[in-house]
Formats: C-alpha cells, structure tokens, sequence
C-alpha cells in the first residue's frame, strides 16, 4: 500500500491511500471552517494546489504535507494513521505502510504500527542520490527526532548548522524551524527516524 508522486492520469487505477488521504485533507479544513483561500494563506499553498490534493487528482509531495500538518498541528505519521485501517499492536514489514513522493525523491517507510494518543513512532526514510528536501517548519512545533544513519551519507540542517551523517551516526534535535535533508551521494541514504512529540 503506497501513495505514488505526481499526477495521476485518468486512465490509473487511484490508490485507496491516496484517496482517503484527499478526503482527510477536505475534512480536516471543514473541521476548522476554513475555505480553501483561507488554507491557502495559513500555509502558503495556493488554492489550486490544495484544491487537486482534496480531490485526489494529485499525490501530495512531502513538502506540502509537511506544510499543512503544520496548520493542523500534527505530524505527518499522525496524519497518514488517519487514513489507514483500524489500529493494530503490530505491524508486519510487508503491511508496512510506504509513501512516495516521486518529485524529490524521498520514500517513506511508517515502522511503528498507527496508533493514536502516542507520542513517539519509527520511520524508515530513503533519499535518492542528489535528494535535496526543504522543509518549512515542523508539524509541531518542539518536535523532537532522533536521525540514525543505516546506508549511505545524510546532510541535515537545523538551525543554519549542517551536519553531515554517515553510517551509524545518530543525530537528536528538537525541531522549531526549517530543517533541510540532503543526499550528496553518490548512494542513496536509508534512515532510521525517530519522532517524538513534545
């Protein structure tokens, strides 16, 4: 089960994620009673764009998620949760859920099986060589995520520091800010992320 990047033609088959996660989009604005003009200017995503990712005419990049579960205040995993299937204890690695955001690069493995009211979550993150990801800011604000190198060389920058992470290297960091991560290669990076709520 995935959520492909890019836009999706009239003759693919959409994906039920992709689907269920257009319909989350929508509901989560009509919880706050917002207009899409009004979403547009509280994430700075325009209309049209938030317009697709609500019908399912377009699979949401990871920038753009980022952005919106920062106006909604959660985290991206939390967000993704909410349109899988009833919660479970455990999570084999073939049901593991994987989004793709084919534009950057970047795949994205959810670990931990969904659950809500929890706080912390693993996730397995891949870049392609030359994967370059600017992030606006965090979902929540304080996040707390620990970054654990498996394969490959990773770049993060916090704050205006970069690190660069090899094999092994663990990076923690509370995240108030824009973050960037940054494949130099010339191998893909594979990460283990562990995000804990403030």
């Amino acid at each position: 089960m995935g959520i492909r990047g890019g836009v999706e033609s009239a003759q693919e088959v959409l994906d039920p994620v992709d689907v269920r996660l257009a319909a989350r989009l929508a509901e989560l604005r009509a919880e706050q009673g917002w207009s899409l003009g009004e979403l547009a200017e509280r994430s700075g995503v325009s209309r049209s764009t938030l317009s697709r990712a609500e019908r399912a005419e377009t699979s949401p990049t990871a920038a753009l998620l980022n952005r919106l579960c920062h106006v909604y205040g959660r985290t991206m995993s939390q967000l993704l949760s909410e349109v899988e299937a009833e919660p479970v204890t455990v999570v084999r690695a073939a049901d593991q859920a994987i989004w793709e955001d084919k534009t950057s690069g970047f795949v994205r493995r959810s670990v931990s099986p969904p659950a809500t009211g929890l706080r912390g979550e693993v996730i397995e993150g891949r870049l392609a060589a030359g994967a370059d990801i600017a992030y606006y800011g965090p979902s929540v604000p304080g996040l707390e995520q620990h970054i654990w190198i498996l394969a490959g060389t990773l770049q993060v920058t916090d704050r205006g520091v970069e690190h660069e992470l090899g094999v092994g290297d663990c990076l923690r960091m509370r995240v108030w800010g824009p973050t960037r991560f940054r494949c130099p290669g010339p191998d893909d990076v594979r990460y283990t992320l562990m995000v804990v709520e403030p």
